[in-house]
């Protein structure tokens, strides 16, 4: 998503206290560097903070990462963290907030960081075929994702892109995860726990269907591991 450049927004996450500037220097660290430590939610892309804003507040019981590329965008998310807790009466202390570069994410989330549950909604599909490799749910990407989920962690995804669905099915399968819900029409299908995002709302208005699931991590054999781990 392109996004205006915002003057503001990097002052304003310098000046906030759980926006992390430098996510590398917490590699192995990041469950002690919430106020309390609770088991770990990470939402990989998070745009406006629409979605980590609402999960973060509703769920007291885990603490949540939300890392996007952009400042501009992080700028916009803290806002919005700070208005849905302000208006709920309470600190943004399970929320923390960090701008890296997601394919690089082995540079600060390591084994120590083991989360229970990566969020990833409406990535970039990428469509072309040599741009697939930057898919946030590609073999390349699912490999480091495995490495930092707990051995029944999860991830759920979801997108408006049919292409992309259908191609994670078989990328998730490659990398030893098992697809535990699946649904072609998110709205549709009476699952009670989904949290609108911005672009979701998007969508939906516009009549496109929400492709929605859930893939467990699962033990992965030696021969399956060098195959997920390869570059290309």
């Amino acid at each position: 998503m392109r996004i205006r450049h915002k003057p503001w927004a990097k002052p304003e996450l310098e000046a906030c206290g759980f926006f992390i500037d430098q996510p590398v220097t917490l590699k192995n660290k990041w469950k002690q560097s919430f106020s309390e430590e609770k088991p770990l939610y990470i939402e990989l892309g998070c745009g406006k903070g629409g979605f980590v804003s609402q999960a973060a507040f509703g769920d007291p019981a885990h603490n949540y990462l939300a890392v996007d590329i952009k400042n501009e965008m992080l700028g916009l998310a803290k806002r919005k963290v700070e208005k849905t807790f302000a208006e709920g009466g309470r600190a943004a202390d399970n929320v923390l907030l960090t701008a890296y570069n997601i394919e690089h994410i082995a540079d600060f989330l390591g084994e120590d960081d083991r989360a229970e549950r990566i969020y990833i909604n409406f990535c970039n599909p990428w469509p072309r075929m040599k741009h697939k490799k930057h898919r946030l749910t590609h073999p390349r990407q699912l490999v480091h994702y495995r490495d930092i989920l707990t051995d029944d962690g999860e991830i759920h995804f979801k997108t408006d892109d049919d292409g992309l669905f259908k191609d994670s099915l078989g990328y998730f399968a490659e990398c030893g995860f098992e697809i535990t819900y699946i649904t072609y029409d998110l709205h549709a299908s009476g699952y009670e726990h989904n949290i609108m995002t911005e672009h979701e709302k998007m969508f939906s208005d516009e009549g496109i269907k929400i492709k929605f699931l859930i893939a467990k991590k699962t033990r992965l054999t030696t021969e399956g591991d060098e195959v997920v781990r390869q570059d290309n």
